[in-house]
């Protein structure tokens, strides 16, 4: 949390020098520290529009604070220290795996090295798959590398910051570009242990752990569910996709059903979506992406797993089980314990930003949903919050990003154990 904490407050001090605005008489404070935190929590939500407020220092500081947020701190500086000493000794293992969700100490070393090496690799791919698009727009080669570049980084991360005036807009008849964005997207937000376990046993899928097959199975099903979904909703929307072709319509449905899993990209405006898929992209922010990833939210295995317990109860199982394993109980009251912290800063963050902001509830929901699950996806009332509605999108961005049980446990250290049992009494339910 310090770490965090830490790196907010140098990069909100960069983006107060006047060099890092295009006109000097622009600057907030507000706007520097909302944008400072968003970028390190790899959010994307924005009170201004980044090409036009920020100048190139402004955009390389987002830049630079988007990789190190994409990173994480704690990780961050493992690494380093692996680079010094060669080695990590087993407090620095412990400080990794707290930063990584590695229950394993013996896997932190391969993780950590497979994190950085992954994320760089990843993001040198996207770059180059991305280029021909912005050359194609007739940009000079420099400039063309400098926004594949900041895209890569953006999307791998699943930061959903842009640097063109209309955001995605821009792209929406470029399917190459969408496809790769959507691609980083998704890869990005499935998580490091994920990516770790494929990268090691790519071609022996049944030998995937629990967590792996959980993640990918929900997402799917989690992208499917709302690729159909917006399909029905907006097909006949003369706002969005009603003037649409088929061809085009398919992309641009799936890109948005891919992004509310942390990504923010949008190909279409928000306010101008019905309130059914307002509600739709609401639930899939709130989920998120996959644990130990970028991505905010209650994550994909929290969803899994609540759903596998309430279907183990209804057919009257004593165990929950998934792919032949058996779910530890303790991982269940946690995953209760998520959703219900989460849910509880959704609805406080939904009153402080309708009392500053007076803006009507579906937009003000979005928004909070949006920065609690670092999303990104903006219904427009970011950019028209005062001040005291950006420091409550800051706080929701900050927590969502930092975890509702790293929050927990940084704020209640201590493990307290009780020598006594009290007699058990079941309430009535339901």
């Amino acid at each position: 949390m310090v770490s965090f904490l830490g790196a907010i407050a140098i990069f909100t001090a960069l983006l107060c020098l006047p060099v890092a605005h295009r006109n000097p008489e622009d600057f907030s404070f507000a706007v520097s520290l909302f944008v400072a935190v968003s970028a390190v929590c790899v959010t994307g939500l924005s009170p201004v529009v980044t090409e036009e407020y920020w100048s190139d220092f402004g955009i390389g500081v987002i830049t630079a604070a988007i990789q190190v947020g994409g990173l994480g701190i704690l990780t961050l500086a493992s690494v380093l220290g692996m680079a010094v000493s060669k080695k990590l000794g087993v407090r620095q293992r412990l400080i990794a795996a707290q930063a990584t969700n590695t229950f394993q100490i013996g896997q932190v070393g391969t993780l950590l090295r497979t994190v950085v090496s992954t994320i760089l690799i990843a993001e040198v791919i996207v770059a180059g798959l991305l280029l021909p698009s912005f050359l194609g727009k007739g940009e000079s080669i420099g400039t063309a590398i400098w926004h594949s570049v900041f895209y890569a980084i953006s999307s791998f991360n699943n930061a959903g910051f842009t640097v063109h005036p209309g955001g995605m807009e821009h792209f929406t008849n470029d399917p190459w570009f969408l496809s790769v964005i959507m691609v980083s997207v998704f890869v990005g937000s499935l998580g490091f242990p994920v990516v770790l376990m494929i990268t090691i046993a790519w071609n022996r899928p049944r030998s995937w752990d629990l967590h792996t097959k959980l993640t990918l199975a929900t997402s799917a099903i989690l992208v499917f569910i709302g690729f159909v979904m917006l399909l029905f909703f907006e097909a006949s929307n003369p706002r969005t996709l009603g003037a649409e072709g088929p061809g085009h319509t398919a992309l641009e449905v799936l890109f948005m059903a891919v992004m509310p899993r942390s990504g923010g990209f949008a190909t279409m405006e928000i306010a101008d979506m019905n309130q059914t898929s307002h509600l739709l992209l609401d639930v899939l922010m709130f989920i998120g992406g996959g644990s130990s990833s970028t991505a905010g939210g209650i994550k994909v295995t929290t969803l899994a797993v609540l759903a596998l317990a309430a279907l183990s109860e209804a057919r009257g199982l004593q165990e929950v089980t998934a792919f032949h394993r058996r779910i530890d109980p303790p991982v269940i009251k946690v995953a209760i314990s998520v959703t219900l912290a989460g849910s509880a800063l959704v609805f406080a963050g939904t009153l402080a930003m309708l009392h500053f902001t007076r803006m009507p509830l579906d937009l003000v929901l979005f928004e909070v949903i949006s920065a609690f699950g670092t999303c990104g996806l903006s219904s427009g009332v970011t950019a028209e919050a005062p001040d005291s509605g950006l420091y409550v999108l800051s706080v929701l961005m900050f927590l969502g990003r930092l975890g509702t049980i790293t929050l927990a446990a940084a704020l209640s250290q201590q493990n307290t154990r009780r020598l006594f049992r009290y007699p058990e009494e079941r309430p009535i339910i339901g």
